[in-house]
């Protein structure tokens, strides 16, 4: 299987990833939606899937403290940039490191997975296999919330995201332009898969995902 990619692509420029969030995306409006599609309740395990600085992990747990979060993520940088910010705020989240194959945790261990940002960095087949992870980690009627690249809204989202292509590479990203992400879930076993909302960037559409165990 092909290594994952850095946030950014490179390792030097991991540093700015918050601050490059903040400034091009709308971070805050499409991740405080993506909570709110989870609809995480008391005493629910979450893991956050490509947690990378912990941003929406840390955005849920204070809107619900009574819930148990989990980070987990391949490049020890990024998640160590996490444990720093999640340390500073007093917040009580476990952020780990996992191979890129096997996430570290038991069958059935998590009521829900959340993930930002993740999946377009993935080949087809790293997609596939995270998907899997994810469906044995989860229980049975868990959900799966992403929020990702998806098919462009209209010819100017297509041309806009031209520039997250080149930065992230055409391969990994083609999948989420061509809309077939939907499809990919749901061949991994979740079943009433949706596109719930979709978010105009200057970079591109951004959808938000669901799937169920």
């Amino acid at each position: 299987m092909e290594k994952f990619v850095p946030a950014l692509s490179f390792n030097r420029l991991t540093v700015y990833f918050d601050v490059l969030m903040h400034t091009f995306l709308p971070e805050k409006k499409f991740k405080s939606a993506l909570i709110e599609q989870a609809n995480i309740q008391p005493g629910n395990r979450i893991l956050d899937f490509g947690a990378g600085t912990a941003t929406l992990t840390m955005m849920a747990k204070q809107q619900q403290p009574g819930a148990d979060f989990y980070g987990v993520d391949v490049d020890p940088v990024i998640t160590g940039i996490a444990i720093e910010k999640i340390k500073k705020a007093g917040m009580s989240i476990q952020i780990g490191l996992y191979d890129g194959i096997t996430l570290p945790y038991h069958d059935g261990f998590f009521d829900k997975v959340i993930s930002s940002l993740t999946f377009h960095h993935l080949t087809t087949d790293q997609k596939h296999f995270s998907l899997k992870e994810i469906h044995r980690i989860l229980k049975p009627g868990g959900e799966l919330h992403i929020a990702d690249w998806g098919r462009p809204q209209n010819y100017l989202m297509r041309l806009l995201f031209y520039f997250v292509q080149i930065f992230d590479g055409f391969g990994r990203t083609s999948d989420n332009v061509k809309g077939l992400l939907p499809g990919y879930i749901e061949q991994t076993g979740f079943r009433e898969v949706k596109e719930l909302q979709r978010f105009a960037t200057i970079v591109g559409t951004l959808t938000l995902y669901k799937g169920n165990k």
